[in-house]
């Protein structure tokens, strides 16, 4: 069965970063295309991040370009990002996603690790 793990959510100051993880399984993790998709509270969700399964190449969301790094590690079958200059506004529980083709969408989610940025 498929199944994404995210880890590595937490409490942080603004300003500081966060290194989040979704450890994958039951499906060849390096064929697939992989997302960050963040959903704050009374919000709906929003895509964050995403790398291409062969390209390797990374798209982000305008709100957090320049401040956080989508990356993969096939060997590991897990996805990461990470997360710096954190802001309030980057509170939201996150999930990962794999992407299983560009006209369907996301087919399977993680249940998300929460990001908290407060003082």
């Amino acid at each position: 069965e498929v199944q994404l793990v995210e880890s590595g959510g937490g409490l942080v100051q603004p300003g500081g970063s966060l290194r989040l993880s979704c450890a994958t399984s039951g499906f060849t993790f390096s064929t697939y295309a992989m997302n960050w998709v963040r959903q704050a509270p009374g919000k709906g969700p929003e895509w964050v991040s995403g790398i291409h399964d062969s390209s390797g190449n990374t798209y982000y969301a305008d709100s957090v370009k320049g401040r956080f790094t989508i990356s993969r590690d096939n060997a590991k079958n897990t996805l990461y990002l990470q997360m710096d200059s954190l802001k309030p506004e980057d509170t939201a529980l996150y999930y990962c996603a794999r992407l299983l083709s560009s006209w369907y969408g996301m087919d399977y989610w993680g249940e998300g690790t929460l990001v908290t940025v407060s003082s």
